[in-house]
């Protein structure tokens, strides 16, 4: 990731539409039953209330340094009149916020030691906006519409994104071609149809298309098969703590979840919505969309309750991968010019998915670095490594082997390649040594006619016997 683009964050426009609700926490204690009937004694020690459902994504765009504006609507009461405060400290822009006679969604939790919910208690109507409403509504947003660089729909089924509003919301946002990102969940599909992107779990998934959704391929499948039926340019599904999947017009992008410890998942995927939405407007790929929103919702479970993430906490989260890895790993820049930088040096290369790392591949790559100068390893992407081995594999991430690989000492650069074969990447690094296992037969291996038509040449290191990561994983399974 280039931290220099993090660091150069614009603030965009961003109206946030759907339901929005309080979150009230009570800390307090239980110790003891109550003589009415067999059920525990709460008492209460502390409250407080926070922005929770699209007005937490709305929290988490303000925490991301961006101009945020709601449209929602909320209750004549004592919750309403809390939102609205909220908004304001926060700078939210609340003028498309309108106060039905309804009450205000209000999830108030009941916390006791180490954080432990004991209880939930939910306030809400979820009759939908009438006609009336919704065309005054959409009548401001066309008023409104051209200040706006992006548009996030978060649909919690309490009434407000009915289908007649959604698909308002969507004609104009279309007419603009200012993008939309639904964090879905109802399944009636036609009512999400024409948006840019949409934000379903696995289980909202299989609701909104009947089919089967169970792993990679199964998850692909269907995001496919949703992406048709709604027009839309992405599916991007989140997957709990197996990651998030992105279908679009170009080979699916898997990521998994990052290593850190999970205290509460509540607001997870209105993190994930937030910072898609900036990085994309902030003219970051898809794929580093995801990975930064993947990054930010896993800073979000190590918290305690609905919260928010700062860019801030991003930023140090990120800084900490990229100094670890970020002066050995080799992007396409770096690749290009990559040998014109080393004209004197003795390159060294090998390749592989490198999944599992074993004492058979630390003692491969020992022999290999020993050939040369410089060793140079390219490392097939997930999606590379999924055609490869099979929907199951890769068990770690790129991202995670890039890092065990380049925190070896003998390990010099780290190229992550998305093609099947590293062939284009052997023209560009033109190895004076190319290394591959004693299990290979030289005409089975792509890119010696190259390196030998450059001088090179190829060298066979023997494989450890018996040490694979299809053998470990045969054994965990055993």
């Amino acid at each position: 990731m280039d931290m220099n683009s993090l660091n150069n964050i614009k603030s965009k426009n961003i109206l946030v539409i759907g339901d929005v609700m309080l979150d009230t926490y009570y800390h307090g204690e239980v110790k003891r039953v109550s003589p009415e009937a067999p059920t525990p004694v709460f008492t209460k020690k502390s409250e407080y209330s926070v922005l929770g459902g699209a007005a937490n994504v709305a929290a988490n765009l303000v925490a991301a340094d961006q101009k945020v504006s709601v449209m929602a609507m909320i209750g004549r009461d004592k919750a309403g009149e809390k939102l609205k405060a909220a908004f304001e400290e926060k700078g939210i822009n609340a003028e498309l916020v309108i106060s039905l006679e309804r009450n205000t969604t209000e999830r108030t939790r009941f916390l006791t030691a180490n954080n432990q919910q004991v209880l939930r208690l939910d306030v809400e109507d979820t009759d939908e906006l009438n006609s009336s409403d919704c065309k005054s509504m959409l009548n401001e947003l066309e008023k409104r519409i051209d200040s706006f660089d992006i548009i996030i729909l978060s649909d919690y089924l309490k009434g407000f994104l009915s289908y007649e509003l959604t698909q308002g919301v969507l004609r104009i946002a279309k007419e603009r071609a200012i993008p939309t990102i639904i964090d879905v969940k109802d399944s009636q599909i036609d009512k999400y149809k024409g948006a840019y992107l949409i934000k379903p779990n696995m289980k909202e998934l299989r609701s909104m298309t009947g089919l089967p959704v169970t792993d990679h391929e199964s998850i692909v499948e269907a995001s496919q098969y949703l992406r048709k039926l709604c027009d839309c340019k992405y599916i991007l599904t989140t997957c709990g703590a197996e990651g998030m999947v992105l279908v679009g017009d170009t080979e699916p992008y898997s990521i998994q979840s990052v290593g850190r410890q999970i205290f509460d998942v509540t607001g997870a995927g209105d993190t994930t919505i937030a910072y898609l939405a900036v990085c994309m407007i902030n003219g970051f790929t898809m794929k580093e969309s995801v990975d930064i929103a993947n990054y930010a919702a896993g800073i979000q479970v190590s918290k305690v309750g609905t919260s928010a993430v700062y860019w801030s906490e991003v930023r140090e989260y990120l800084s900490d991968q990229t100094e670890r890895t970020s002066h050995k790993l080799l992007n396409n820049g770096a690749v290009d010019n990559f040998r014109a930088g080393n004209a004197n040096r003795k390159v060294v290369f090998t390749n592989g998915c490198f999944d599992i790392l074993h004492i058979g591949h630390i003692r491969y790559l020992q022999k290999a670095a020993k050939l040369g100068d410089i060793l140079v390893i390219g490392l097939n992407s997930d999606a590379s490594v999924k055609r490869l081995k099979g929907s199951e594999r890769p068990v770690n991430n790129e991202k995670d082997r890039a890092e065990i690989l380049c925190a070896l000492s003998f390990v010099d650069y780290v190229v992550i390649f998305e093609e099947d074969t590293p062939l284009e990447l052997i023209k560009k690094i033109k190895p004076d040594v190319l290394v591959k296992g004693g299990d290979y037969s030289k005409e089975d291996i792509v890119g010696v006619n190259e390196v030998e038509a450059g001088g090179g040449r190829l060298v066979l290191v023997p494989f450890v016997e018996g040490k694979s990561t299809t053998n470990i994983i045969k054994k965990v399974k055993q």
